[in-house]
């Protein structure tokens, strides 16, 4: 088969698609997917620099997520997958391939009205939006929501998700190109962060509350301005460190609206993939 290799550290010239050995043979409760497309994420582009090696025993080729046909299946896989299907997964590795091997449980099926090329890049937004914002962080209709990076892969899923559900959702972002598309998608409150202080505008838009929820992929510089944008019982999730991973807090408010800080870790990350 074909691969996108990564043949040495570097931008997206680095990248040559080669011909290596096809997937090992399928084991318990696998199935062998024929690739339509994959989904580009940050930590593919950490990985072809040299700054996100793949887990122990996972695929050496880029690729979190993708979208194909399954090829067969290996024994004991649930018997709602079937030779034919088209589908989408979550993976550790490989979806820069022809082919990828992958545990039945990460695989999701594509939605009715979404090609097989969208589908590729739904795995990985769905279930970290999913599981970070509503599983974890426990949002719900009726309250509010501050996404930074609004415009980003995971920034437009949230936006459309939450919006189903009934939720007041701010954004922000660096352009106002950006946040016009945040606004199409149904976004209520459009921030642009190089030019408002975001935390006087969610105090402005909330007539002083805050927000119920955040989720962050900044990190260390927005770490006490997010905690000053939520409300009482107010919920930060962080998913990234673009702004550094080290910071000062005042903890006061933490006590005093009893907030909460989860952090994308280790744990999360794995359970995203059973």
């Amino acid at each position: 088969m074909r691969a996108v290799v990564i043949t040495r550290g570097g931008g997206p010239e680095v990248l040559e698609a080669q011909e290596v050995e096809d997937p090992a043979p399928l084991g318990e409760g696998e199935v062998l997917l024929q690739v339509a497309a994959a989904g580009v994420n940050r930590a593919d582009t950490l990985q072809r620099v040299g700054r996100h090696p793949p887990p122990a025993g996972a695929s050496p080729y880029p690729g979190l997520e993708c979208s194909g046909t399954i090829l067969a299946l290996g024994p004991n896989v649930p018997s709602r997958w079937a030779v034919g299907d088209k589908v989408c997964a979550l993976l550790s590795g490989g979806g820069y391939a022809e082919k990828i091997v992958v545990p039945a449980g990460q695989l999701l099926p594509v939605p009715e009205g979404v090609s097989l090329t969208d589908a590729a890049g739904l795995p990985e937004v769905a279930c970290t939006v999913w599981s970070t914002v509503f599983m974890t962080s426990r949002l719900s209709p009726g309250e509010s929501f501050l996404i930074h990076g609004g415009s980003s892969g995971i920034g437009t899923f949230a936006i459309q998700i939450a919006k189903h559900l009934g939720i007041k959702v701010f954004v922000t972002a660096g352009s106002e190109e950006k946040l016009a598309a945040c606004k199409g998608l149904g976004a209520d409150v459009c921030i642009n962060y190089k030019t408002e202080d975001f935390v006087e505008r969610v105090k402005q838009e909330t007539n002083g509350k805050g927000v119920d929820v955040i989720l962050d992929n900044i990190g260390g510089s927005y770490l006490q301005r997010n905690l000053n944008s939520l409300g009482v019982d107010g919920r930060l999730f962080i998913i990234g460190f673009q702004g550094g991973a080290v910071a000062e807090v005042n903890l006061q408010a933490v006590f005093a609206r009893r907030l909460t800080i989860q952090v994308f870790g280790r744990s999360l990350y794995r359970c995203m993939r059973l």
